[in-house]
């Protein structure tokens, strides 16, 4: 999964190519669609059960991807694994920089409760992780503007997600530009990315309806 990131590849036709054992121009709509549904569907915990819903197929077939997933992606599996098991130990999970995410269910003597609680601490390490590296950002971007005596030409505007409007002096947009993506994309150091790179797309206009690529 590293590879795939590392190499600037489509991560969900990266995946069907693995799993799926195919070359990349083999790889058709529906090989990325079910590659998609259970990438994103592994944040979240999701099951034989629930990828059979959300694949539209039946448990046979729904059960032999997911089989096949987690045998291609073995130190996926593990990690998942280990979270878990983690979360049982502790009562929380931690994102990369250290902040906790308590669950009161994860001890529960009802099989649904602790399912839940196990779904929730999967999920939390990443996307935990991702909203603080966007809050990290911000700050540094923050403290550069006030460095360069550029607050009445820089702010911003709004956060949404992993994506940050700012309004700009016109003067200074290519200026902003280098400096806010350089920021952005070297807020977690390179020794805790795994070789993976943080890419930043940068899009400009006068409003937000007419944003061009940069």
């Amino acid at each position: 999964l590293i590879e795939i990131f590392k190499n600037g590849e489509d991560v969900h036709a990266g995946v069907a190519m693995r799993v799926f054992k195919v070359s990349k121009e083999s790889v058709d709509k529906a090989m990325r669609t079910k590659a998609k549904t259970i990438n994103f569907g592994i944040l979240y915990g999701m099951g034989v059960n629930a990828l059979k819903v959300n694949l539209g197929v039946d448990r046979k077939e729904a059960e032999g991807f997911y089989n096949q997933y987690f045998k291609t992606f073995t130190g996926l599996a593990k990690y998942l694994e280990e979270t878990k098991a983690e979360a049982g130990r502790q009562g929380y999970t931690e994102t990369m920089f250290g902040r906790r995410r308590y669950f009161t269910g994860i001890k529960s003597p009802l099989p649904y409760v602790r399912a839940q609680a196990e779904r929730m601490a999967i999920n939390a390490p990443m996307q935990g992780t991702q909203a603080d590296l966007i809050k990290i950002a911000m700050k540094k971007i923050d403290d550069h503007i006030k460095r360069e005596s550029h607050e009445k030409d820089m702010r911003l505007i709004l956060q949404v997600h992993d994506e940050l409007v700012y309004e700009v002096k016109g003067s200074l947009v290519g200026e902003a530009v280098a400096h806010f993506k350089q920021i952005m994309e070297t807020v977690l150091p390179k020794d805790k990315t795994f070789g993976v790179p943080i890419i930043v797309e940068v899009e400009v206009g006068e409003n937000w309806g007419e944003m061009q690529h940069v």
